[in-house]
């Protein structure tokens, strides 16, 4: 930034002072012009024709340097067939004239003539009343006086144009550190969260780098809750396999004759752990998915047919709009409605109806069944891994506590309260409605 300022600040003051310069040469050499134009007009003024025929002057010009020889300043008057009438200033000198070329007008040029010095010349053609002749007037002053002005005025235009260049870099290196400054507190304070001494990012920060501040802490709170989320997802998953795995080896280790039967059982009951917690992984891994989408009444048909084959004494009846979707995975829609009414046939009293309905921002499925439900204040406590309340069923007491962490990993809820019109559980599941 300090350096694409700096190369801004030198175009700028190149392009600014190439211009002024211009325009400062421009109006010091008209200035100077415009004292030989005052010149020649005098010598026009004063000038007369003699008895003999010659040009005179009226009186002598004013200005002494052209009484002084080599002063610099000279004057010249030519006719032809005529004597020039140069100043004394010129002395064994004169003026180059090309009378052949008729000067009209007033003419300025500079000229080489003379070996020492650059002369300014200013001429013109007049002719004087009382003379067929015409006279060429011509003034000269060595452009050593105009050259050293230049000099000066570009040598002040230059100190003064690097002294405003080198402060406004300077001002705009100060503006960069003072205005990038805050972002260095934040690599300090990202440096402490990495260290450990602190949890956010919780400095004192101006208001157009604060969103990027909190965008951040809000990274860092989402890493601690996926952390938190794979230890309780490891928690779960230990805890699921223990028990089979208990039960694995005091058969193998009593000789049990039904060894192979067990395993088997068992082992049926540690993937079915597996697979739920690869899904709440899938969950995890999805949430926020863009694509997220799932359709409820298909979901529940399918989910219905398979507790349908499991619990054939069952009846599950479903009622609510069909045209809704969630923004959840159907494979994850799947498993939270397979465990709810898998669980309602279960432990039931063998009448499920499942009911859909729009809530917006959310769509909401109450499951319902006819069994001796769940006292109130055992209903945030079943929520809890590993927690039975009917021990007499199998089961490992994870499903409620899988289907409340992949719905709120989707921003959903679950709640449990009495069903009025089954008089058993009614379990109301809550998910963000898909646009």
């Amino acid at each position: 930034m300090i350096g694409v300022a700096a190369l801004w600040i030198l175009l700028l003051l190149s392009g600014g002072g190439y211009a002024l310069d211009r325009v400062l040469v421009g109006a010091v050499t008209r200035n100077f012009d415009g004292n030989l134009d005052y010149v020649l007009t005098a010598m026009i003024v004063q000038a007369d024709i003699g008895p003999d025929g010659e040009v005179r002057f009226l009186r002598p010009l004013a200005d002494q340097r052209f009484l002084e020889p080599g002063s610099g300043l000279y004057w010249q008057i030519a006719g032809k067939g005529h004597d020039l009438f140069p100043s004394r200033s010129l002395w064994d000198q004169t003026l180059v004239v090309n009378l052949n070329k008729r000067v009209p007008d007033v003419v300025t040029y500079d000229s080489k003539q003379f070996r020492d010095e650059v002369l300014r010349v200013r001429e013109r053609d007049v002719k004087l009343p009382g003379s067929n002749t015409v006279w060429r007037f011509q003034v000269a002053e060595s452009r050593d006086t105009l050259d050293d002005q230049i000099a000066i005025l570009r040598k002040t235009m230059v100190r003064s144009f690097a002294i405003l260049g080198i402060g406004l870099i300077l001002m705009s290196a100060m503006q960069t550190i003072y205005g990038l400054w805050p972002l260095r507190k934040v690599r300090l304070a990202i440096a402490g969260v990495r260290s450990g001494r602190f949890s956010r990012v919780d400095v004192k920060l101006p208001v157009e780098i604060r969103p990027m501040v909190e965008e951040l802490n809000d990274l860092l709170a989402h890493n601690e809750k996926q952390a938190e989320e794979a230890r309780t997802h490891a928690g779960n998953l230990a805890h699921a396999l223990k028990t089979p795995l208990t039960v694995i080896m005091n058969e193998a280790t009593a000789r049990s004759p039904d060894l192979n039967a067990t395993v088997m059982r068992e082992a049926r009951t540690m993937r079915r752990q597996v697979d739920h917690h690869l899904a709440r992984a899938r969950a995890v891994g999805r949430r926020g998915s863009a694509q997220s989408r799932a359709d409820v009444w298909a979901s529940l048909q399918a989910v219905e047919r398979a507790v349908d084959r499991l619990f054939p004494e069952a009846v599950i009846d479903l009622d609510g709009e069909k045209g809704l979707a969630v923004r959840v995975e159907r494979q994850d829609l799947d498993e939270l409605l397979g465990n709810l009414m898998e669980n309602a046939a279960k432990y039931g009293g063998g009448r499920v109806f499942a009911t859909v309905s729009a809530r917006a921002p959310m769509v909401e499925i109450m499951i319902e069944d006819d069994g001796r439900g769940i006292p109130e204040t055992d209903r945030e406590k079943i929520f809890e891994r590993g927690v039975r309340l009917d021990t007499g069923k199998p089961g490992t007491g994870l499903g409620l506590a899988i289907v409340r962490d992949v719905a709120e990993i989707y921003g959903g809820t679950v709640a449990l309260e009495e069903s009025e019109d089954l008089g058993g559980l009614l379990v109301r599941l809550s998910l963000p409605a898909a646009v």
